[in-house]
């Protein structure tokens, strides 16, 4: 397992990366770990097909955000185990992604993307892609969702 630790100002320059990502048409998911898996030894390319699934909420299902999803990627490269019986190193792991949920939710309101956007239980689920214009950027907080998860997940690594 591969512990990083951030400077503050560098903690900064990832956050504004996860942002530019999702403006520059990566997915919420895509964009957070794709600011961060470098210190891991990912490439770009690896880091944006191991994140790709996640975005909409899971695959566009509106399930768990998937800036948030992102940022639990990164816990596991942060703080995950690679031995199947590591009880301590798996609890030591959920704890990790507990505390980050747990302070996403309070900042956001929950977790949930279909909640997150606004969205009601029965919204249709197609797997279309949106368009990304000025108008997608304006009535979407993913932006703020991808900014606030970059955000706990450098703030969990520079406190480390």
């Amino acid at each position: 397992m591969v512990k990083v630790h951030i400077t503050p100002k560098e903690a900064d320059l990832r956050v504004e990366r996860a942002v530019q990502l999702f403006k520059e048409g990566y997915n919420c998911s895509q964009s957070v770990v794709g600011a961060f898996a470098d210190l891991y030894g990912f490439t770009q390319e690896q880091a944006l097909l191991m994140s790709a699934s996640f975005g909409g909420g899971i695959g566009r299902m509106r399930q768990t955000c998937g800036a948030a999803c992102g940022m639990f990627v990164l816990a596991g490269l942060q703080s995950g185990t690679t031995i199947g019986s590591d009880r301590e190193g798996k609890s030591r792991n959920y704890a990790m992604v507990q505390q980050l949920a747990e302070s996403f939710k309070q900042i956001n309101g929950s977790m949930i993307c279909a909640e997150l956007l606004g969205l009601k239980s029965n919204a249709e689920i197609t797997a279309q892609a949106s368009e990304r214009t000025d108008s997608y950027y304006k009535k979407r907080p993913c932006s703020e969702m991808v900014r606030t998860a970059a955000r706990l997940f450098a703030n969990a690594i520079s406190q480390d």
